[in-house]
């Protein structure tokens, strides 16, 4: 416990090298707060580095969301999902990707090769090769999209799940919007 306050207490780190600092810096960060220890931090009879760190953790933990909700509401923006949908092969990407995009139910596609699948179906293991479609679009389009997949997918139970857009660059959320239908 000592060396892990003397670690994250330690006032300069200039006589490290900038390539030494990026390597260990995290390292050193992590190893501060399991070594430390939640309950040290949350004592006011201790004022380290990492209590300092865990403090200022908590407030850009605030910020950066007070940060996304302004993104969220600039500009001519609707909310926002990604989609993630995962395909057997790049011809059944390419042809429901581009059945997606002509029905404007995503603004955008990508299709990403090389994806290794192990999952449980039927009772064993599977390992399969496949391809991911991550799909950008409006969260009010989320079930029409999910029933397009549906009808549109060879496997019995495809792989649909959103995630929500909470920031980005404006002028890329007001093409989405308006690549889509309402």
């Amino acid at each position: 416990m000592a060396l892990a306050l003397r670690l994250c207490s330690r006032p300069s780190l200039a006589s490290l090298s900038s390539s030494t600092i990026r390597r260990r810096v995290p390292l050193i960060g992590a190893f501060c707060l399991l070594s430390v220890g939640l309950s040290s931090l949350s004592s006011s009879s201790h004022t380290t580095g990492s209590s300092l760190s865990l403090r200022l953790f908590k407030k850009r933990q605030y910020n950066t969301q007070a940060g996304a909700e302004a993104v969220r509401m600039e500009g001519n923006t609707v909310p926002s999902i990604v989609v993630y949908v995962t395909v057997p092969n790049r011809e059944a990407g390419k042809k429901l990707a581009d059945s997606i995009i002509k029905e404007k139910l995503a603004a955008c596609v990508n299709i990403v090769p090389g994806i290794l699948s192990v999952y449980q179906w039927q009772g064993e293991v599977q390992t399969d090769s496949e391809e991911l479609l991550i799909i950008k679009t409006r969260q009010s389009l989320l079930e029409a999209l999910t029933e397009h997949v549906k009808a549109n997918h060879e496997y019995d139970v495809p792989e649909v799940i959103s995630l929500p857009i909470t920031g980005g660059s404006i002028p890329y959320l007001e093409w989405l919007k308006s690549s889509t239908r309402d």
